[in-house]
């Protein structure tokens, strides 16, 4: 892959339909979800759990970068491989997250502000050399009572976009990820509230800051309903409202959104990603960056146990296809 900058990177990693696998989980994270198994929540088997997944067959075509944990990117398989090695392999790039998490926002207040700018640039310094070609950063907003306040948002957009520029300076693409939380009963006129003025800050602050647009991707939510909503969104209203939402807020220099999933389920995560790319007209490719509606599936046909590890992969394998079919706007339910 002669990949020479974070432009060339950006547009490879969501080129012919492809997308992001997330499986950056922090070790406690990771350990909710081998609990879910009964797994042993250890660097051995959450080694062997990668790599498996890394090794599905579905990698190849469909995924085009994989997020990791630190302790991911230094790991290396039974066979001696690091595990970014049969990464790249497969035709995926590594990439790290480098943020901190979070913290209240202001002392009694349930906002939050991700933590992480501190000794930044030594660390993207250490992962340029160690072969990752993007970073994440996630910011989270809260949709409730006085929630979110544009000062919460102005603070986690001018975190994101100094993250931005200190990933670019070490080579590296930055992906920026403006959570919008599905938590709470509000509909999808709050969601779409929130979320354009979480953009339209965002994008404000990359340009302040100097970002270099084409050479960074986005990771979104969708537009829609909280979990708790009593009237929840269809399909196709949720495409078309997220459409707009991003049509009204990003550049359209911009090469990729890649939307997270934020607890939709596997076939929601993948039918309103087709919707949206059925509509078309829009610049930017459409794609997907997810953990659990890409692992979920694989993660409950592994146990834990190596002999179900070719299950497991084939399980990954079709939901890494069946969304690059989404994002190419090819997916029916059929194909499930």
């Amino acid at each position: 892959m002669s990949l020479n900058n974070v432009e060339d990177i950006a547009k490879y990693i969501v080129s012919n339909g492809k997308g992001i696998l997330a499986a950056d989980e922090s070790n406690p994270t990771c350990g909710k979800r081998f609990d879910s198994i009964n797994v042993e929540n250890n660097e051995l088997n959450r080694r062997n759990y990668r790599e498996m997944l890394f090794k599905s067959e579905g990698m190849e075509g469909n995924i085009g970068g994989v997020i990791l944990f630190d302790e991911t990117l230094r790991q290396s398989s039974d066979d001696g491989r690091l595990l970014k090695e049969i990464i790249t392999e497969a035709g995926a790039l590594p990439g790290i997250k480098v943020d901190k998490g979070l913290q209240p926002f202001k002392e009694g207040s349930e906002e939050v502000l991700t933590q992480g700018l501190d000794g930044l640039n030594e660390r993207c310094k250490e992962y340029d050399e160690l072969g990752a070609k993007f970073t994440k950063w996630r910011a989270v907003i809260k949709i409730g009572d006085d929630m979110p306040s544009q000062e919460c948002i102005d603070a986690n957009m001018s975190a994101l976009a100094k993250y931005a520029k200190i990933a670019q300076d070490n080579n590296m693409v930055p992906i920026v990820e403006p959570e919008v939380l599905m938590d709470g009963d509000h509909d999808i006129d709050a969601c779409f509230e929130a979320s354009s003025k979480c953009l339209t800050s965002l994008f404000n602050h990359l340009n302040k800051e100097g970002v270099n647009i084409k050479g960074t991707l986005l990771k979104p939510n969708m537009i829609t309903h909280g979990f708790d909503c009593p009237n929840p969104s269809p399909t196709q209203e949720i495409a078309e409202k997220t459409v707009k939402c991003l049509s009204e807020n990003i550049s359209s220099e911009l090469p990729g959104v890649t939307f997270l999933s934020g607890g939709q389920t596997d076939i929601e995560a993948t039918e309103r990603l087709d919707a949206m790319n059925k509509l078309g007209g829009f610049p930017w490719k459409l794609s997907f960056s997810y953990g659990r509606a890409l692992q979920q599936s694989a993660l409950k046909a592994w146990k834990g146990n190596p002999e179900n590890s070719i299950l497991a992969q084939e399980a990954l394998s079709k939901r890494a296809h069946m969304n690059r079919l989404a994002s190419e706007g090819r997916w029916s339910s059929e194909l499930e």
